[in-house]
């Protein structure tokens, strides 16, 4: 959601808030603003609608943008329209406290009521605004700190949030809290930095502090890093962890776009997510989280797989991967509906969660759920040190480095790899898989990096067929058994990043009702790799194709019965049935991103969309 930045040190702070604020715009565009302060010109407030970029023109009418204190904001809209006025940072009436924040606050109403009594006026329809006042409100009652005045104010608060906020009396300070979105503290030499995540801070120093759950923190001028409680103001030792990213991970590297560079970088890191893991020629499979647990895996009497968007996707993958390895029954929820709908959860069940940023609001309610319910609960996720990742009783990561890209790529392909090593190393040690099929799928795993290369040679071809399409209004993408998911990816990425509506179906079911869509100006792109439900694929093409529509196929190198009927054709290489979604996958990966740059969207940061959805 929202991305915050916040600098104190020896440096202009001007500079690092805003390019930090750049890389950290995956998290939401909608507006952006800075505060900085010198003792000359005391508190600078600009903010605008739009992206920092807008942002950094508005500053330099007039700005002045010295000052070695600043915090900065990129919004992704909850409350109140995207617009100057809604935009962070919020001042308090006094104009003393600036505050900047990520989340909701749920109670913000009946606070801003009580406010309004106390003869408090409000400029925005923000609930952060709402925030500001209260911390105000109970620094001017009580006569105390600013320290001391977050932490009473956020004891009155029901929500999620991650803040930093500024006293131009006292300014040398900044005070951070988190609970429920994500807050790290990069700690340097006479320097401290505040971050959604570590990228805005890592060129400056590698070490840093994540923020727990209901945890703040005094950071101040040549003073030690303090950290709080927040209910009752115990102290807790600062843990400095070392980082384990990089700038190039988090810089385009010559792509024109970071989700081309994230496309690209799929057989490196489907790698570097079964590298000291998955071990071909000796036959094992080594994932710590599932060995530790392998008696709740085994005895489990169904997996339920909760999450939401592309990690859903994933997840309905897994769910044929695990039944077909590992004949155990599993579900796969959305995380948003699974909280909300009482379900039925057992101590004897084990539940997934997959998630590429480890924040997701749904999936973290979902574990919670879960866990209050006696389950066992195993989260797969990107982000090291994530919530997710430490809300769970045991895990595994995926290995994708940073994505950037709004639209997830390289997150999806590499949770099917975690989720299918998984579903291996659970077959085999049940024994509902046999030991040559198990060898065979751990041999064509490892040559899966190999096969995603030469998917991606499809390139030329993608950008053909999105010459060709890119002016459709509406697109059909069909698939059966484990490329159904693959469609409905497919289509996801279609709609997210070019604005085309697009809808994924099982290749059967389209029969029953969709084929009423068909005509000459619909393409329909069929996934149908020389296996599994092929014969069935070809009669469905059949059924298209008579009726006029426009068929991209993706099929199997050498294919020639789908080639005749097909108006274009995607070859991609051949691959075992349960591994083919790592591979089909990919050009319609390509396919999405040349039909969006044609379209001329902003591939990167498609309109009203944000990368780690950490609201409900």
């Amino acid at each position: 959601m929202c991305g915050i930045v916040g600098y104190i040190g020896h440096r202009d702070a001007y500079p690092i808030v805003i390019k930090g604020l750049k890389r950290l715009e995956y998290r939401g565009y909608d507006s952006a603003g800075v505060m900085l302060y010198d003792d000359e010109a005391g508190v600078k407030i600009c903010k605008t609608k739009g992206k920092v970029s807008d942002l950094e023109a508005k500053a330099k009418e007039g700005f002045t943008i010295n000052g070695n204190i600043g915090i900065g904001h990129t919004r992704w809209a909850t409350h109140g329209v995207p617009n100057d006025v809604n935009s962070h940072p919020h001042a308090s009436n006094s104009g003393d406290l600036v505050i900047i924040h990520n989340g909701i606050i749920e109670n913000y109403a009946p606070l801003k009521e009580e406010l309004i009594k106390r003869g408090y006026t409000f400029k925005s329809d923000t609930d952060t605004e709402v925030l500001v006042n209260l911390i105000e409100e109970v620094q001017k009652n009580e006569n105390i700190k600013l320290g001391k005045a977050v932490q009473v104010a956020l004891n009155q608060v029901v929500g999620a949030y991650a803040i930093a906020v500024f006293d131009k009396k006292n300014p040398n300070e900044i005070v951070a809290a988190r609970l429920g979105s994500p807050l790290a503290i990069g700690v340097g030499e006479g320097e401290y930095f505040i971050a959604s995540d570590a990228s805005p801070f890592i060129e400056y120093t590698s070490n840093a502090v994540y923020l727990e759950d209901g945890e703040m923190a005094n950071i101040r001028l040549h003073k030690p890093l303090k950290i709080r409680k927040i209910k009752d103001d115990s102290l807790v030792d600062p843990y400095i962890q070392e980082l384990q990213m990089n700038l190039e991970q988090i810089e385009k590297g010559g792509y024109d776009h970071f989700m081309l560079k994230e496309i690209y970088e799929q057989p490196s890191v489907i790698k570097d997510t079964y590298r000291g893991r998955l071990h071909a020629n000796e036959g094992i499979v080594q994932m710590a989280g599932v060995e530790d647990n392998l008696e709740k895996f085994l005895n489990a009497k169904r997996i339920l797989i909760v999450a939401c968007g592309t990690s859903w996707h994933a997840g309905l993958v897994a769910e044929y991967i695990f039944e077909e390895f590992t004949r155990i029954p599993v579900e796969v929820e959305y995380a948003s509906e699974f909280r909300y709908r009482n379900p039925i959860i057992n101590k004897d069940d084990v539940v997934i969660a997959i998630s590429q940023s480890g924040e997701t609001a749904d999936t973290m309610a979902a574990i919670k759920l879960a866990k209050e319910n006696g389950a066992f609960v195993f989260g797969v996720c990107n982000v090291v040190g994530s919530s997710i990742s430490r809300e769970s009783h045991a895990g595994a990561y995926t290995h994708a480095g940073p994505e950037i890209g709004v639209a997830s790529t390289k997150a999806f392909t590499t949770q099917i790899t975690v989720l299918t090593m998984i579903a291996l190393k659970l077959g085999k040690a049940k024994g509902t898989l046999s030991n040559p099929d198990f060898h065979a799928y751990l041999q064509e795993l490892e040559l899966i990096p190999e096969k995603v290369s030469e998917a991606l040679e499809t390139n030329d071809r993608a950008k053909e067929i999105a010459a060709a399409f890119k002016d459709a209004p509406n697109c059909l993408y069909l698939g059966r058994g484990y490329n159904f998911p693959v469609a409905l990816e497919g289509a996801l990425k279609l709609k997210e990043i070019s604005y085309i509506h697009a809808e994924g179906y099982p290749a059967a079911e389209m029969k029953h009702g969709p084929i009423a869509l068909i005509d000459e100006h619909m393409p329909v792109i069929v996934i149908a790799p020389k296996q599994g439900h092929y014969d069935k694929i070809v009669s469905n093409i059949q059924e298209i194709k008579s009726r006029s529509g426009k068929i991209i196929a993706v099929v199997t190198k050498g294919d020639t019965q789908v080639r005749e009927l097909a108006d274009y054709v995607i070859e991609i290489p051949e691959t075992s049935d349960a591994l083919s979604p790592l591979i089909t996958t990919i050009p319609l990966q390509l396919l999405s991103y040349y039909i969006a740059v044609m379209r001329g969207c902003n591939v990167d940061q498609p309109r009203n969309l944000a990368k780690s959805v950490t609201v409900e």
